[in-house]
């Protein structure tokens, strides 16, 4: 057996028992609530009460708003990166994106309250909000701790194009933009959507930046999924329920104890889905050159 088979097995193997452990310890829950665990936002552990529809919520909204932020800044600057600016400035400026991404999520969540939470108040004050702490405080942290991660990526891609079509595209009369638009992003597609994936998944995982600015609201509800207006309040997503006291309080009671493990298990499939899909779009395009 070579040594990357073995390196490879040992890896599947051990994702496979860290989810067989995640859903064991979450069996009790599943027993007590059945479906309801999934669909209930009601959340009262004294009641032993456990709905983690408010919590997934929560983590869907705030990357939602993260993605709608990252991307397109991202991805236009990856495409300076790749394609404008000039070799001797791309290489600092590529490292001080793989710098931003290596900065730890805590010091991220002590800026957003140093900075960010007193800007959401003044920008939502129409709504007239209790706090900064909102689930569009977490988004807009959210959006600034994936934006290097996915520009990184995406500006990977888009190197992986092979010149030979640039050069092509031009000697066919194509204006840089047109050679960008019609060669360039088209071929990088699967890598950008990849860089997507992989940076959703960030966000999915975050818990303790989205710990400090969200509010940690249980049982928010929104009286619609196409309403806006709980993005203004204080919510709850299942980083930062994972992360909090409560875990601690929930070692000594069996049930209480499942439904966090049942958390941990949610956020555990969505990223690893997500992993599994940006793995799968990425094999075939790896191929390609590297832009020299």
């Amino acid at each position: 057996m070579s040594a990357s088979l073995a390196c490879t097995l040992l890896a599947v193997g051990f994702a496979l028992a860290l989810l067989g452990l995640f859903l064991w310890e979450t069996v009790p829950v599943l027993r007590h609530s059945g479906w309801g665990y999934l669909t209930d936002a009601r959340w009262f552990h004294r009641q032993q009460e456990f709905g983690a529809a408010a919590m997934i919520y929560g983590t869907l909204a705030v990357s939602a708003v993260a993605l709608a932020l990252a991307v397109p800044i991202g991805l236009g600057t990856a495409l300076f990166l790749a394609e404008i600016a000039p070799s001797r400035s791309r290489m600092p400026l590529k490292a001080a994106l793989e710098l931003l991404a290596g900065i730890p999520s805590v010091v991220y969540g002590l800026l957003g309250i140093l900075f960010l939470r007193e800007w959401v108040v003044r920008l939502l004050a129409p709504f007239d909000p209790l706090s900064g702490d909102t689930l569009l405080t977490a988004g807009i942290l959210l959006a600034v701790m994936i934006l290097p991660t996915f520009a990184t990526l995406a500006d990977d891609a888009l190197r992986a194009v092979p010149a030979a079509h640039r050069r092509a595209a031009r000697a066919l009369g194509l204006t840089r933009a047109e050679t960008i638009l019609r060669v360039c992003l088209p071929e990088a597609r699967r890598g950008i959507v990849a860089a997507v994936l992989l940076a959703l998944g960030r966000a999915f995982g975050e818990g303790i930046a989205v710990f400090l600015v969200v509010g940690r609201q249980d049982n928010q509800w929104p009286a619609s999924l196409l309403s806006l207006r709980p993005l203004t309040e204080a919510g709850q997503t299942l980083g930062s329920k994972l992360v909090g006291a409560e875990v601690h309080l929930a070692y000594g009671d069996p049930l209480h104890w499942a439904a966090m493990m049942g958390l941990g298990l949610i956020t555990l499939l969505l990223v690893t889905v997500l992993t599994l899909l940006a793995t799968r779009l990425l094999r075939p395009s790896s191929h390609h050159a590297p832009r020299p």
